[in-house]
């Protein structure tokens, strides 16, 4: 049987009118457990038993956010989809709807288009969430825009406010991969196929890391159950993010190097492999050495999408979550994010302005 959805070879986006692309899309797309109304009408119904709903935007560009080169559709779609829902489940919410706006210039393939919306759906269908609508126009380069509602199941929000002196700081996923295996890609050391799902190369999991994070979205409900003070979505690099929770909550989150060591450890090989074709672009002197490149990427890599959460001390933590540092009152220094007492001699993390 013909499937319906597939473009034909060397099928383009200009080839199709909107409503021919969105027929190709739609059936792609879970229906999720909270969805009245779909795409296809003006707007789409979501129930919402809490009374509040959770949400949240973000938005993907190209060569800024991802490679065509690198990134099939697919990876598009699931990062797109990944990183929004992250944003719920650091709440302490469980991810309902997704709307999705899409700006693809004419010379795109359809096949990408609909591999975006196979990869938007691969991540979203787990969580039992749904793509209900979003837009579609024509444009110079790709754009992904995703605004992701979540519902908090009657309880309250986890905000990054709430850290006191004397919590623990914990951490739910990994860490440092995604910019390890931007790094490898950047550098020419693997092809994107080593990310590939099946992939058994020594550098798959990194570069599956940076095209597909995976973000334990189980883990934001479960802490906000256990009873967390503070949490956020790692998405900036965790000495960056750290810092923000730190500042929202006016103290000091020390990260434990020691409790670091085996995300360290896993990132050294990559760290190896590159030694020569990075050494030149480190900015501190040092840095070259294999173990302090993987810090920099544990301490200062985004995109993997863990979650940073700080809790009572005498809370035993949520499955999937580790103690990686303590909060301490502030100092003359003000709010901030250190590591075993003393600043960080690494970049601490992404800024969209600031690279």
């Amino acid at each position: 049987m013909t499937d319906p959805t597939a473009p034909a070879p060397h099928e383009l986006v200009r080839d199709l009118d909107e409503t021919e692309l969105l027929a190709r899309i739609f059936p792609l797309l879970p229906a999720g457990d909270a969805t009245e109304v779909g795409p296809g009408d003006d707007a789409a119904v979501v129930r919402a038993p809490d009374g509040r709903y959770v949400v949240s935007t973000d938005v993907l560009v190209e060569d800024r956010h991802f490679r065509r080169r690198w990134s099939s559709g697919y990876d598009v779609g699931w990062r797109a989809a990944v990183q929004n829902l992250a944003d719920v489940a650091a709440m302490g919410a469980r991810p309902t709807a997704l709307v999705v706006s899409l700006v693809v210039p004419g010379d795109v393939p359809a096949g990408w288009v609909t591999d975006l919306a196979r990869g938007l759906a691969a991540a979203t269908a787990p969580a039992g969430a749904a793509v209900v609508g979003g837009d579609l126009s024509g444009g110079d380069a790709v754009v992904v825009a995703v605004t992701v509602h979540g519902d908090l199941g009657g309880r309250p929000p986890v905000l990054r406010s709430g850290a006191r002196a004397g919590d623990m700081v914990a951490h739910a996923g990994v860490l440092g991969r995604s910019a390890a295996g931007l790094a490898l890609l950047d550098a020419g050391a693997v092809a994107p196929a080593e990310g590939a799902p099946g992939a058994s190369g020594l550098f798959a999991p990194l570069v599956a890391g940076y095209l597909r994070p995976e973000s334990p979205l189980h883990a934001g409900p479960a802490a906000g159950v256990a009873g967390a003070t503070a949490m956020l979505d790692v998405s900036d690099g965790l000495l960056r993010d750290a810092g923000r929770l730190a500042r929202a909550s006016d103290v000091v989150v020390d990260l434990d190097r020691s409790a670091l060591e085996r995300d360290v450890a896993a990132l050294r090989p990559a760290a190896r492999a590159l030694a020569g074709r990075v050494e030149a672009d480190v900015p501190e002197p040092g840095m070259a050495e294999e173990t302090e490149v993987a810090l920099g990427w544990v301490l200062g890599g985004g995109e993997d999408h863990g979650l940073l959460a700080t809790f009572p001390a005498d809370v035993d933590l949520p499955e999937g979550f580790r103690a990686v540092g303590r909060v301490r009152g502030t100092d003359e220094r003000g709010p901030r994010a250190v590591v075993d007492g003393r600043e960080a001699a690494v970049r601490p993390g992404w800024d969209h302005f600031g690279g």
